[in-house]
């Protein structure tokens, strides 16, 4: 099976990070976040990811040359402008060929929903598209998902009120599409899933959700970031090369490779990318910390 992975955003809302390299490209505790998404789906059944690719394709062609991330195969699709959402998964499964029923997701979700669930509705309800749904506590901040009691999709709100929210699901950036839905992805111009595509198919009544409460972060922001390390992580991670000082303290912190802590430092709830230092008796809390910083008092 296929699946169409869209990674060619800015990343500006993780700037300065993504200033030289796509987000999914930044290390996620032991690996780029791309090897955590790929690899998801390759344990999933997917053999093929195409690579939805816009800014520095560059950076994953030279990471992954031999065409392979996580053990699954790689087609690089690299966009001639920005296409938004539906134009850049329809150019991108035109590209690599796709013809059969295929997956597509957002590359910078990390999430433990089960494909096998939201094929087998898909498949039981002769979907053209089903879209996988996750509950936040706060609608406002998303546009949520109305269903009928049979997983048809009746309506997608954006950002209501907090006390008027028909729904508190939201779309999880994970869908099974069949490939006639290509069609309603114009190919010459930039064109929106959330907007165009799945309004289409909703008012065809050929549009379905599934709806989990399980383990999803849209890595996408400097707090999501963050929050996604320490899951993954379950506590402190430190790499084998980190120089840790005996007398520096560190909790519930990702320490990747190369980085020195010194002496009588405390690190706390922080990620500190590779290469990056910290000085003596210096107190971080809840910091992304990159090789450009040099923490010192």
């Amino acid at each position: 099976m296929d699946a169409v992975v869209l990674v060619g955003g800015f990343g500006t809302r993780l700037r300065p990070l993504t200033l030289t390299r796509p987000k999914q490209m930044l290390p996620v505790v032991d690996r780029p976040m791309i090897e955590h998404v790929v690899g998801r789906l390759g344990q999933q059944g997917v053999t093929r990811a195409v690579l939805s690719l816009g800014y520095r394709p560059d950076a994953f062609e030279a990471a992954y040359p031999q065409h392979r991330c996580a053990g699954v195969e790689l087609f690089y699709a690299v966009e001639p402008e920005p296409l938004d959402t539906a134009g850049a998964i329809g150019f991108a499964a035109r590209m690599a060929d796709v013809k059969d029923t295929f997956i597509a997701v957002n590359g910078d979700v990390i999430s433990d929903f089960p494909l096998a669930d939201l094929l087998d509705a898909h498949r039981e309800k002769g979907a053209s598209a089903t879209i996988a749904l996750t509950p936040v506590d706060d609608p406002s901040r998303y546009g949520v998902v109305v269903c009928d009691p049979d997983g048809r999709v009746q309506a997608f709100v954006e950002k209501p009120p907090a006390d008027e929210a028909p729904s508190r699901w939201i779309n999880a950036g994970m869908y099974v599409l069949e490939p006639s839905v290509l069609d309603l992805m114009p190919e010459s111009r930039p064109s929106s899933i959330e907007r165009e595509t799945f309004p289409s198919l909703v008012q065809k009544g050929l549009l379905y959700a599934v709806a989990q409460d399980g383990f999803w972060i849209d890595a996408g922001t400097p707090a999501a970031y963050l929050e996604v390390q320490l899951a993954l992580a379950g506590g402190s991670h430190i790499h084998s090369t980190a120089n840790i000082a005996p007398s520096a303290r560190i909790a519930n912190s990702v320490i990747m490779e190369h980085v020195t802590v010194a002496a009588g430092a405390r690190i706390a709830e922080s990620v500190l990318l590779p290469y990056s230092t910290v000085k003596a008796n210096v107190e971080i809390n809840r910091a992304i910390i990159t090789p450009e910083h040099h923490i010192t008092i």
